[in-house]
């Protein structure tokens, strides 16, 4: 027995695509839409049993509002998501704002199918592949580099990193030219640069700024400075 369903899309030729998909095995699709806003109002209007939602973006703030809108209003109304593989949080947020199951964009029409009936019996729609996924990503995140220091570091040239260095050791512009076989006045020059591209007013500061953010650490990978131009 077909399921009534509504497939609303961000993109309408995807929304026309599956929908017409559908309608070739059995099921009754009561709308294909892909509204910039007002998603829980077409479903809602069209009352089918199950709605397939795709997104292109499930761990963004605010995707979900539509399911939330959909099971406030109409709670017998299951909805399955349709999109990329998330993050963990994407899948979490997709389940905790009502959704119930979460396919690959790219599953086949058959997996479609399935995530629709088990949606309309009341069961979880999920492969187990997924949650797998999910799981081993959530006992094994990948490494992420402090953001605040990585950000500061791609503001600045190699020199600067280096003349950023020589100001947390303590180096004055003097000290800093002959250092770096410069002139000065480019000396003086790279540290205003330096302190304009942090956001400080003093070398004080810069060097603290540094420290906390662990950007010295980080400058000792970068390569030697000796072809920048001065």
């Amino acid at each position: 027995m077909g399921v009534r369903v509504v497939v609303v899309d961000e993109h309408r030729l995807l929304a026309e695509a599956l929908a017409s998909a559908l309608k070739l095995r059995g099921h009754r699709v009561l709308a294909a839409a892909a509204p910039a806003a007002g998603a829980a109002e077409v479903v809602i209007s069209r009352a089918p049993e199950v709605c397939l939602l795709g997104t292109a973006t499930p761990a963004e703030p605010g995707v979900f509002e539509p399911v939330v809108r959909i099971k406030r209003e109409r709670p017998q109304i299951a909805v399955v998501v349709l999109g990329p593989v998330p993050s963990p949080r994407g899948i979490a947020a997709a389940f905790a704002a009502g959704a119930s199951g979460y396919v690959r964009h790219d599953e086949r029409i058959e997996g479609v199918e399935r995530a629709l009936a088990k949606a309309r019996a009341g069961e979880v729609a999920i492969s187990p592949q997924l949650l797998q996924g999910a799981f081993a990503e959530l006992l094994n995140p990948a490494a992420q580099p402090d953001d605040e220091g990585s950000r500061l570091l791609r503001l600045l040239t190699p020199r600067e990193v280096e003349v950023l260095v020589r100001v947390a050791e303590g180096e004055d512009t003097r000290l800093i030219a002959a250092g770096m076989a410069i002139a000065p006045s480019t000396a003086r020059t790279h540290v205003q640069r330096v302190l304009m591209k942090l956001g400080v007013g003093s070398r004080l500061e810069a060097a603290a700024l540094a420290a906390r953010t662990g950007l010295l650490d980080r400058a000792g990978l970068l390569p030697p400075s000796g072809s920048a131009g001065a």
